[in-house]
């Protein structure tokens, strides 16, 4: 389920893996720069709820899935990545 500001409004901020306090923050910006941790990179939305990650190590495109402080990147293998706010 997406709000009225559809996905690229609702991704912006800060994510963390979920359950793990410790882990590598995500934070996505409203310019479409996101920061993984040291590294930076851009996103990008295709159709389907799609977004696309371009880092200097590879470009991932993730099945995404947005529904209040919850956020889980699916990848195509079928392993995903789960957030919290």
């Amino acid at each position: 389920m997406v709000n009225c500001g559809g996905p690229k409004h609702d991704i912006t901020g800060k994510w963390r893996a979920a359950g793990d306090a410790s882990t590598m923050v995500w934070e996505f910006s409203e310019d479409g720069s996101v920061k993984m941790g040291i590294m930076r990179g851009r996103y990008s939305f295709g159709d389907q709820d799609r977004v696309k990650i371009e880092t200097p190590s590879g470009t991932s495109v993730y099945q995404l899935e947005l529904s209040g402080k919850h956020m889980i990147l699916k990848d195509p293998s079928g392993s995903k990545l789960e957030f919290t706010r």
